[in-house]
C-alpha cells in the first residue's frame, strides 16, 4: 500500500534514515519543527471509489488518498514512517457520532516497543506528497452504515500526546454485505430447487431476463439482477429512512420492499408485466450503462406502448439494474 505520488516538478528531498531509526518511546520533538508545521496542509479524498462492504480487508478495500502540502514560503521537512501507522492515523464516527474501535493489528503494533524506519521529507513551498492507505487496515468495520472519516498526520511519527494534524472529513456510505443482506432470501429455480447464481452476461440480456422473469412470476429470478437497496431508495422519503437506520432496520426494509412490490403495491412499472417487449439500445462503458427497452402493455380495448430505460452498473463482473425511467408512446 501507500504508493507515492509526488505532484509537482521539483524534486522532493528524502533521506532514509534506517541505522537512526526510532522506536515508539522515544522522544526528540523539536518546538522549532512544530512551529513550522503550522503551514501544512493536510486532505484525503478516496481513491478509485467503488462500493464499500464491512470486512474483507483486502477484497473490498477503502482506498484512501492522503496529501501533504507545504502551504507555507519556507522549506518545510517531517518524518514519514516506512510503515504508514506510525505516520497517520484514521478516525471514523457513525450516524450516531459513536467513534469506530481501531483495529486489533494496529493497536498490537502500536503498543510493541519496536524500531520504526522513517524518511526525511522536503517539500519546498506549494509543492505536494501523496500516498494512498487502505483505511480497513486501521478501522474495525464490522457494519454498514453512513461513517464520518477524518484523518490525523503525525509529522514527528506516532506517540501518544504528540503533535497531530487534522484533514478535512469525507462521507464514507458502507453497504450491507451482499452475502449477508440476501442471506435469508436465497435464489431459489422454482423447478429443481438449485440455488440461483448471478452470471457475468451483458447489460441487455440482464434487462431481457429481468423482463422474462416477471412474464412468467419467477420471482427469485426478477430480483436476482435488481439492485434492490438503490430501487428502495428512488424514493426520497424512503432514502431518508432507509440512511438514517440501522443495519437490521435496513435489513427489514428490504424485505418489506420486496414484499410490497411481489403484491403490487408501489413502484408499480417495475413490477408491471409486458405482454411483449424489444430492446432498441444498449449504451455501457466498462462501470455503467443503460438499455432503453419498448415494452406493450395490453388493456381491455387498447395496446399501451411505453419507453424503458434500465440504467446498470457493474460491481465484480456482474451488472445489475440500479435504476430505470419510464416514458408514455403511444395507444395502439
Amino acid at each position: 500500500m501507500g504508493v507515492n505520488l509526488v505532484k509537482r516538478t521539483l524534486p522532493v528531498i528524502i533521506t532514509v534514515f534506517m541505522f537512526f531509526a526510532q522506536t515508539l518511546c522515544a522522544q526528540n520533538k523539536s518546538v522549532k519543527n512544530e512551529n513550522q508545521l503550522k503551514d501544512v496542509g493536510v486532505s484525503i479524498k478516496f481513491y478509485d471509489r467503488t462500493m464499500y462492504y464491512p470486512g474483507k480487508t483486502d477484497e473490498n478495500p477503502i482506498k484512501v488518498h492522503v496529501t501533504i502540502t507545504n502551504k507555507g514560503s519556507e522549506p518545510l521537512r517531517f518524518k514519514l514512517a516506512e510503515d504508514r501507522m506510525f505516520s497517520v492515523d484514521f478516525k471514523a464516527f457513525n450516524i450516531k457520532n459513536t467513534l469506530l474501535s481501531s483495529t486489533q493489528s494496529l493497536q498490537k503494533k502500536r503498543k510493541t516497543n519496536q524500531t520504526v524506519y522513517y524518511r526525511e521529507i522536503s517539500l519546498e513551498p506549494e509543492e505536494e506528497y501523496s500516498f494512498v492507505e487502505n483505511l480497513k487496515q486501521y478501522l474495525d468495520i464490522t457494519e454498514p452504515s453512513i461513517y464520518y472519516v477524518e484523518l490525523e498526520f503525525f509529522p514527528e511519527l506516532y506517540r501518544n500526546g504528540d503533535y497531530s494534524i487534522k484533514s478535512n472529513r469525507l462521507s464514507l456510505e458502507v453497504k450491507p454485505s451482499p452475502s449477508a443482506s440476501s442471506s435469508t432470501m436465497l435464489n431459489v429455480e422454482n423447478e429443481n430447487g438449485a440455488i440461483l447464481e448471478r452470471q457475468e452476461i451483458s447489460p441487455d440480456k440482464v434487462v431481457e431476463q429481468t423482463i422474462v422473469a416477471r412474464q412468467r412470476t419467477l420471482w427469485d429470478q426478477f430480483f436476482l439482477y435488481l439492485d434492490l437497496e438503490e430501487i428502495l431508495k428512488r424514493n426520497a422519503s424512503r432514502k431518508r429512512r432507509y440512511d438514517s437506520s440501522s443495519a437490521a432496520e435496513r435489513n427489514e426494509m428490504l424485505r418489506e420492499f420486496k414484499a410490497d412490490l411481489m403484491k403490487n403495491r408501489i413502484d408499480f412499472d417495475i413490477v408491471a408485466i409486458p405482454s411483449s417487449f424489444e430492446i432498441q439500445t444498449t449504451t455501457y462503458d466498462q462501470t455503467k450503462g443503460y438499455v432503453k427497452v419498448e415494452e406493450w402493455f395490453k388493456n381491455d380495448t387498447f395496446t399501451e406502448k411505453k419507453l424503458y430505460t434500465y440504467y446498470v452498473r457493474q460491481r465484480d463482473g456482474i451488472w445489475q439494474i440500479y435504476d430505470y425511467t419510464v416514458t408514455n408512446s403511444s395507444n395502439e
